[in-house]
């Protein structure tokens, strides 16, 4: 399987927040596909221990556009510093991995 493709993840505080991100980087053909769930973190944040419910951000996409996604979710979201994570998709099936490069900008 190629290693052109991988899964991004980020967090938001607010349903909406995640839905605008997700929504941009669709309309800008930066992801194919986005999913978006609630979830509950607990973290390390400025010293201390924080809990937080958040919701998750799963973007299907090439591995040529992360550049693109990072900027784009740095500019949008409300955190200091938003979790941006970038993992390799090493296996998935041909039709599918197929659309995501049909679906996203070239």
């Amino acid at each position: 399987m190629s290693k052109k493709y991988i899964q991004i993840i980020t967090t938001c505080e607010k349903k909406k927040d995640a839905e605008k991100i997700a929504k941009a980087l669709i309309e800008k053909r930066l992801a194919a596909c986005i999913q978006i769930m609630p979830i509950n973190s607990i973290y390390w944040w400025k010293e201390k221990i924080e809990k937080a419910k958040e919701w998750i951000l799963f973007i299907k996409t090439e591995k040529k556009l992360y550049d693109g996604i990072e900027s784009a979710i740095k500019t949008l979201h409300s955190y200091e510093t938003p979790e941006i994570i970038a993992m390799p998709i090493i296996k998935g099936s041909k039709e599918y991995l197929e659309w995501v490069s049909e679906t996203v900008r070239n």
